[in-house]
């Protein structure tokens, strides 16, 4: 008979198969199988609300729960123990799906994990069967990234992918929050997305983002039209850093002139620029006859 194999760690990156019975070999014999695999009454079982997955498709889950009145569930579940209840690890679409189904027990399997394990398992269960949006893959990463000081090769490492998809994913929750829903909702794609975020502005982003839609852009017309913004923002960057490095030299000027009408009129004189070519001139009185003396300076 085999050996069990044993620990996730590095092994999680070569999928689940080291975890859930029949499915490579955590055990190798059908009486092993049944030993470790029970059924419990479904209404014991509960999602994991840290899980990763937060959309599941109606459509599909249908299709899942009719197969089930069937053939029944045929993998088991696998959970952890609570003190009332199990909490499920892997297999949430499948709980789902039998509750629809109107299923009164399920299969499971019981494990011992760490909070970092559950993680790992949630994330590469749903990313082998490509359940995850673009949004909710890339908050998992940073999930594990954060909360288990992980390094972004490390991660990439245990879900089997490379470091650069990996950061690539990590960037799209640079985004707009509600151009991360587009994505969520399918309004975008990830090419979109990625094309977004050389745009700093955020409000910019939805924007630019509502067009595409909108507009029916394909990914290559979104990258023209963000490289054609982001020259336009570099032309009025530097424009205005131009006008503001003349604007500095004119002051000195305008210090001068401002010195000679306030000696001229005999109060104090502003000059307030707003460009280079156009501002305003404030006079200061201190009363009426003050007033009727400067008048009388500026019309004759």
């Amino acid at each position: 008979m085999a050996v069990k194999k044993s620990g996730l760690g590095k092994g999680l990156g070569k999928g689940l198969d080291s975890l859930i019975p029949d499915r490579v070999g955590v055990v190798e014999t059908k009486e092993e199988v049944k030993k470790e695999e029970v059924y419990v009454n479904i209404n014991k079982v509960e999602p994991n609300r840290e899980q990763p997955r937060k959309k599941f498709d109606e459509d599909s889950l249908l299709e899942l729960s009719e197969s089930i009145k069937q053939f029944g569930v045929l993998q088991p579940l696998l959970v952890q123990e609570k003190e009332n209840y199990y909490e499920i690890v892997a297999g949430e679409r499948r709980w789902r799906a039998a509750k629809l189904a109107g299923i009164k027990e399920i299969p499971i399997i019981v494990k011992k994990l760490t909070a970092q394990e559950i993680v790992e398992i949630s994330l590469i269960e749903n990313i082998q069967r490509e359940d995850l949006n673009p949004i909710e893959e890339a908050i998992a990463y940073k999930r594990l990234l954060t909360e288990f000081n992980l390094k972004q090769d490390e991660v990439a490492e245990r879900v089997s992918k490379s470091r650069t998809a990996v950061t690539n994913s990590i960037r799209l929750l640079k985004l707009n929050e509600k151009v991360q829903q587009m994505v969520v909702d399918e309004m975008l794609s990830t090419g979109h997305a990625r094309a977004l975020l050389s745009i700093e502005d955020k409000e910019l982003q939805y924007t630019v983002a509502q067009k595409i839609f909108d507009e029916k852009l394909s990914v290559r017309e979104t990258e023209k039209l963000v490289k054609k913004i982001l020259k336009g923002e570099i032309a009025e960057k530097e424009e205005k850093a131009k006008n503001n490095e003349e604007l500095e030299k004119m002051k000195v000027i305008y210090k001068d002139i401002e010195e000679k009408m306030k000696q001229a009129l005999g109060t104090k004189v502003i000059i307030q620029p707003k460009d280079k070519d156009k501002g305003k001139i404030e006079i200061e009185y201190y009363d009426s006859s003050q007033l009727e003396h400067l008048f009388e300076m500026i019309i004759t």
